[in-house]
């Protein structure tokens, strides 16, 4: 199969800079005392995850939602799974129960709730689910407070039959996009000095805390270049999108959205067929690839409306590419990927994770 021959809109990636990408991130943690743990909510899809894995320097994969972990464990990726979030809400808890009867389960936990809940799930399974204590450091979404309140969350766990204090997590995402390095450095570390200060606290309280899992693709080289973390969640890294490739990590983009020209209206502008149901524009709209001087004006449900310059050879019918703003919720909207070396398809990857899987099955 060609290129050419690709049904639009379509998701493509580009096999050779995906990766060197993967590699690099590799290279950068071989041999050290941090490791990388990729987040599988980035792509959803399994064959990438095996490229990362191969690839060396892991600690297992990073899930977001108790389906992508169930993803993983049915395809066999990694027995050693983290869900870096809250695992609240019906029968969601007892499904982690089950993963633990075959993986090395473990779930970030800021709340006594949460905690209460995991606990009577793994008791009525019979396992021992690992928990990861998760201290705010920055960002306002979730996490307990750092310092004493993280530490009397790590005590409660650490007394909860059924559960096992394993860590503590956070991630400064309120940092991980500046542009500028010169501020994104010292506000990543002011943000990892919370997480460790609540890890010193922990261990001379005498609990355990052999893993401190933090930082993204934009920190991947601060957070994980600091003493005291031992793993990076960077899931962007390998396809990557036009939000992180203003920054000066040394990662390609790999990914587009392929899309076909359906109207040329007037000699400054096109539409394609890679709008809002294709293609997210969350952190902005996405960018046009190899067209000099074409912008994409705006997304409609089934539309991109790109403004070209009038001498533009662009027609009706032509092949056109974006480079996405931000991949995760782009890729969330696809079931496949077609992965492309040249102007060939040599293979075409399915996104077994995209949407609720669990939705899937019922």
């Amino acid at each position: 199969m060609k290129v050419a021959e690709i049904p639009t809109p379509a998701l493509v990636v580009d096999v050779a800079a995906m990766t060197r990408n993967i590699q690099r991130m590799a290279d950068f943690f071989a041999g050290g005392s941090c490791q990388i743990r990729p987040h599988f909510k980035a792509h959803k899809t399994p064959a990438i995850a095996k490229r990362q894995l191969a690839a060396g320097s892991c600690n297992g994969l990073t899930c977001a939602t108790v389906g992508e972990a169930e993803i993983v464990a049915e395809e066999a990726l990694t027995d050693d799974i983290l869900i870096a979030n809250q695992v609240v809400g019906s029968g969601k808890a007892a499904r982690v129960a089950e993963l633990a009867k075959r993986s090395d389960m473990k779930v970030a936990v800021d709340s006594e709730f949460g905690l209460d809940d995991l606990a009577r799930a793994a008791q009525a399974a019979g396992v021992e689910i690992g928990v990861l204590v998760d201290v705010n450091v920055g960002l306002p979404r979730c996490g307990i407070a750092p310092g004493e309140p993280a530490l009397a969350l790590a005590k409660r766990v650490d007394a909860t039959d059924g559960v096992m204090l394993r860590g503590m997590m956070g991630y400064e995402g309120h940092v991980v996009g500046i542009e500028d390095r010169a501020e994104r450095e010292p506000r990543a570390t002011k943000a990892m000095g919370r997480l460790l200060e609540s890890v010193r606290l922990t261990r001379e309280a005498g609990l355990p805390c052999e893993i401190v899992s933090a930082g993204g693709t934009g920190t991947y080289d601060i957070t994980g270049g600091m003493e005291g973390i031992t793993e990076v969640q960077a899931g962007s890294y390998a396809l990557m999108d036009t939000a992180y490739a203003k920054l000066d990590i040394p990662f390609e983009q790999a990914f587009s959205v392929l899309g076909t020209v359906l109207s040329r209206p007037r000699p400054d502008q096109c539409a394609a067929d890679c709008g809002h149901k294709a293609c997210t524009q969350d952190h902005g709209n996405p960018e046009v690839k190899g067209v000099e001087r074409a912008v994409v004006m705006f997304l409609s449900d089934e539309h991109a409306t790109i403004s070209l310059p009038e001498d533009s050879e662009i027609a009706v019918g032509d092949r056109i590419e974006l480079w996405p703003s931000h991949i995760d919720p782009t890729i969330n909207l696809h079931d496949v990927m077609y992965a492309v070396e040249g102007e060939d398809v040599v293979d075409i990857w399915p996104i077994s994770a995209r949407g609720y899987p669990e939705q899937r099955r019922r």
